[in-house]
């Protein structure tokens, strides 16, 4: 290898190392509104990580409003002892129902199924995350993503799992208007 094409070759594999591990897998990004009302509910947490379903929503809703969902509800949050329950079908299903008494369009929910440091010498965060949206007209979740990162071991493992939320967001996000979008059927 020529000394220049060496040159080209290290800043590349570097870019790359430095990215930690990710994978993403997402569904194609529905034309969605931005300027309608949207509702984030209650994540799943599937992990032994204490409130990691929590810090999903408030990752998500922060970035849901970066990129101009400006009407996000939030679903009320539990109080006193409640906050340690875990949130099953049954209360997901209660709080799309509150999102539709609230005249939300669309519903914002999740599940967090890694949220830890690996154990080792370096103890590398690391994050699975699944996100979907669901039409609170039919209950249809419209567009879903999961992915998973680990980072290294010097980094946060909320600041891993936001650089996820944030890859699932644009990917959720990437066809959607600040107008209103044609529903399906609607007269012109």
């Amino acid at each position: 290898m020529n000394q220049q094409a060496r040159r080209l070759a290290l800043p590349a594999f570097l870019a790359i190392a430095l990215q930690g591990c990710a994978t993403l897998e997402t569904a194609k990004a529905p034309r969605l509104e931005k300027n309608t009302r949207w509702a984030m509910l209650p994540a799943l947490n599937n992990t032994e990580t204490p409130q990691a379903a929590q810090r999903l929503e408030a990752i998500t809703a922060s970035l849901l409003r970066k990129q101009g969902v400006n009407e996000l509800l939030q679903y009320p949050a539990a109080s006193g002892d409640d906050l340690l329950k875990p949130v099953d079908r049954r209360s997901q299903e209660a709080a799309l129902k509150w999102a539709r008494s609230q005249n939300a369009r669309y519903a914002v929910t999740g599940s967090v199924e890694e949220w830890r440091y690996k154990t080792g010498l370096d103890g590398r965060p690391a994050a699975g995350i699944t996100l979907s949206i669901i039409d609170t007209a039919t209950g249809q979740v419209i567009w879903s993503g999961t992915g998973a990162r680990t980072g290294f071991g010097r980094e946060a493992i909320t600041g891993v799992a936001q650089k996820l939320i944030d890859e699932l967001v644009d990917e959720a996000l990437a066809r959607a208007t600040h107008t209103p979008a044609q529903r399906v059927g609607a007269k012109h």
